[in-house]
């Protein structure tokens, strides 16, 4: 490449930047021009922003440019100067022409050129007969001496910013922040900088031991000294040796300049401690502060959208957003742009009325759609809010049923949040029919997917003919994460704070089981409890416990208890991203370090949650001891397989109150799954069940290598002769009826079979 050619190339760069700073300026100011058409400080700006783009274009010698440019001027500076009144024709024009701009200033951007043409005919046929001639001439390059030009565009050069606080535009790479010089720094030098200063912070930490035994030491010199002091009294009492005394005055002079340079040193190790922790801080601090930028970073572009949507859909709808200076990482507010995108579609779609309907309800003919950002206990807090309708409960009950999605009589008794939650369900859409804006079913739940993949989530409410309101909530940044640190197994995990309800202390009688499954009760609340060692296959703990430790976390509106051996406490742990050649790990998102160096897992508890369906399902879910057996008091295990909830319920408290562990199965087929999956001493299952019956249970069972030995009881309604001879034969090992059964008769069986619970 020459050095002409180079040049060329910068500028065309610069240029590109040029054209993305003020096409914002641009598009804001047109804004709100449509609501205040004669606003002076924004008929300046905007008329500034196009009068720079066309002299960058005549710089870098983008003839296109210069007649689009120029035209718009014109037509802006009409109406400065009162000769033209801006109306929404006139600013759909503008807003053409600025995206033209931005189209022309894009490299590689072919098809720019075709539509120079037909914009200088239309805002020809806009302007008045002056300014239509004035346009005209601007159809073809200009080849007259160029008029007097701005300066060439720099990285560094802020364009000039409307006056309106609540238009103002979004942060321009080409602006410095505050007068600062900018620079372009990758998202991945910025990543690896986060994470050394992340490392050094930790790395600071591990001095304080080594300043612990220093202390410690100097400690013991002290006791040591005091000790001689006592022993020397002693001798010199006794009337010993010159020699000795001598030796022990030594001694003692040795352990006085011992311990004072002990505690030199210890003070030096901790103001050296105290002096890298602070710099390891502010390294870190500014590191992360680098990755932050505002929220108004992600809104480039969308009041643009909201209008121009409105328009196309005959709707008139203003997006007032508060808060844009809300800091946010990088990151979040990338993956943000699209859910936000489809929720500001979604509202002027499916929330604001036409004007005619507004009208009719007593509103304003404008819509308005409300975005509030905001800094919560370490969350981004987004709400949006519109002034619409609001949700057809009636319809949302009726699509429903139509889509089978539950039966009428049970959608009748549903409440509105529970109504509300279908709309999160994949394809679901109130729209009849498909149109561009909405209509396919790919909808709330795309977003609440997003949401989610930011550790996040996301609310609904509306209040009937005043609009909706969507609660979101999602970290600050994703490079670090306010977590609960736990102990499950001897080994530390983090379970993030945005998932966590409350934490409690369970005392043991609280625990019931139902259904194989246990439970507890908090605040009327019915929740679920289930052992993190289970489900992170770590051992699980030893020792007497008179009460658990359940960390309570939410998903949607169920509640789950996750029982862990210790809480450690709350951090804020810097997120280390494991290893991409080890896949996805269950049940884990990411790791990080604790102050003394060791490592945590961070808890990824969509994936959590799943596990335990999976184990709930399969019947494999684990029944967590009120405390732990010591060695030769392991407890026998019992299979019952009913599809009576009453009679497991009462086998299940028969035999658990003799001591024996019970796990419960509803029918052949779940019982078959359980014995596949667990060892147990005793099978006692039912004859006629649903999807398998208890003889082809038993059949399996005995056909089964590993199974042969296992004692099997039948316990049945059938208490004839033949009925006895088909489970006997099936290979049963007992058979007790129902109609004689009482509790001497199942536990006198029971110990025959296997012996007493703990053998």
């Amino acid at each position: 490449m020459t050095p002409e050619q180079m040049r060329d190339a910068s500028l065309l760069e610069l240029f590109g930047l040029e054209a993305e700073a003020q096409t914002q300026v641009l598009s804001a100011g047109l804004m709100a021009l449509e609501r205040s058409p004669t606003q002076a400080d924004q008929l300046e700006a905007c008329m500034r922003a196009a009068h720079s783009l066309k002299g960058a274009a005549r710089i870098v010698g983008i003839d296109a440019g210069v007649s689009v440019a120029h035209v718009m001027e014109d037509c802006l500076v009409a109406a400065q100067e009162g000769r033209l009144l801006l109306r929404p024709e006139h600013i759909d024009a503008l807003l053409q022409g600025t995206d033209l701009l931005m189209r022309i200033a894009t490299p590689g951007d072919m098809a720019a050129a075709t539509a120079v043409a037909p914009f200088l005919e239309q805002m020809a046929r806009l302007l008045d007969p002056t300014a239509q001639a004035a346009a005209g001439r601007h159809l073809a390059p200009p080849t007259q001496t160029p008029a007097p030009a701005l300066p060439t565009p720099t990285v560094a050069e802020p364009a000039p910013a409307p006056a309106d606080p609540s238009v103002e535009p979004g942060p321009r790479r080409s602006a410095g922040e505050g007068g600062e010089r900018v620079l372009r720094v990758t998202a991945d030098r910025l990543n690896s900088l986060l994470d050394l200063s992340s490392k050094s912070l930790v790395e600071t930490q591990r001095l304080k031991p080594y300043l612990a035994t220093l202390q410690r030491l100097k400690r013991m010199h002290g006791q040591g000294l005091r000790a001689l002091d006592g022993l020397k009294a002693q001798l010199d009492s006794g009337g010993q040796s010159p020699e000795v005394l001598e030796a022990l005055a030594q001694t003692q002079s040795m352990l006085v300049e011992t311990q004072q340079i002990l505690a030199q040193q210890a003070a030096d190790l901790d103001e050296f401690g105290w002096q890298a922790s602070q710099r390891a801080q502010l390294l870190y601090d500014t590191a992360l502060a680098c990755r932050m930028r505002p929220f108004a970073d992600v809104l480039t572009g969308q009041g643009r959208m909201v209008r121009d949507l409105g328009r196309s859909l005959g709707k008139q709808v203003r997006l007032q957003i508060d808060g844009e200076k809300t800091q946010v990482d990088r990151e979040v507010l990338e993956k943000l742009d699209a859910p936000l995108t489809h929720l500001l579609r979604n509202a002027v779609d499916h929330g604001i009325e036409a004007p005619e309907q507004r009208l009719r309800a007593g509103k304003p003919e404008a819509g308005e759609i409300r975005l509030r950002a905001s800094h919560q206990a370490g969350l981004l807090v987004l709400e949006l809010t519109d002034d619409g309708a609001g949700i057809d409960l009636e319809r949302l009950r009726r699509s429903i049923v139509a889509r089978a999605l539950s039966p009428a009589e049970t959608v009748a008794q549903m409440s509105e949040e529970e109504l509300l939650s279908f709309l999160f369900l994949p394809g679901f859409s109130l729209r009849d029919q498909v149109t561009e804006v909405s209509g396919r079913g790919v909808g709330l739940d795309a977003v609440q997917h997003m949401v989610r993949n930011l550790r996040g989530a996301i609310a609904l409410s509306h209040t009937p003919g005043q609009g909706c309101r969507f609660h979101i909530e999602v970290p600050l940044t994703l490079s670090v994460v306010r977590s609960l640190v736990v102990e499950v197994g001897g080994e530390a995990y983090a379970f993030p704070l945005v998932h966590i309800e409350r934490t409690l202390d369970v005392p043991a009688e609280a625990i019931v089981q139902i259904e194989g499954r246990q439970h507890f009760w908090h605040e009327d609340r019915h929740i679920g409890l289930v052992a993190a060692s289970q489900l992170l296959n770590r051992p699980p703990a030893q020792g007497e416990r008179s009460s658990l430790r359940v960390v309570v976390i939410r998903e949607h509106d169920q509640l789950y208890g996750v029982a862990v051996e210790r809480l450690v406490g709350e951090r804020v742990l810097v997120v280390m991203p494991l290893d991409p050649r080890l896949g996805k790990v269950q049940d884990i998102s990411s790791g990080a370090l604790l102050d003394d160096g060791s490592v945590v897992l961070i808890i990824d508890v969509e994936d959590l949650l799943r596990s335990v369906e999976k184990l709930l399902t399969t019947g494999r879910l684990e029944r967590i001891e009120r405390g732990a057996q010591g060695p030769g008091q392991a407890r026998k295990r019992v299979l019952v397989v009913d599809d009576s909830l009453t009679v497991r319920e009462l086998q299940r408290k028969l035999l658990g109150n003799r001591g024996y562990e019970v796990a419960v199965a509803v029918d052949g087929m779940d019982g078959w799954n359980a014995l596949r999956s667990d060892p147990f001493d005793l099978l006692i299952t039912d004859i006629d069940m649903p999807r398998m019956d208890g003889i082809e249970l038993v059949t399996l069972v005995r056909r089964d290598n590993r199974l042969q030995s296992l004692p099997v009881m039948v316990v049945s309604y059938k208490d004839r002769e033949e009925d006895r001879r088909r489970g006997l034969d099936a290979g049963a090992d007992y058979y007790l009826a129902k109609a004689s059964f009482h509790d001497d008769a199942l536990l006198d069986a029971v110990v025959e079979l296997i012996g007493e619970a703990q053998g």
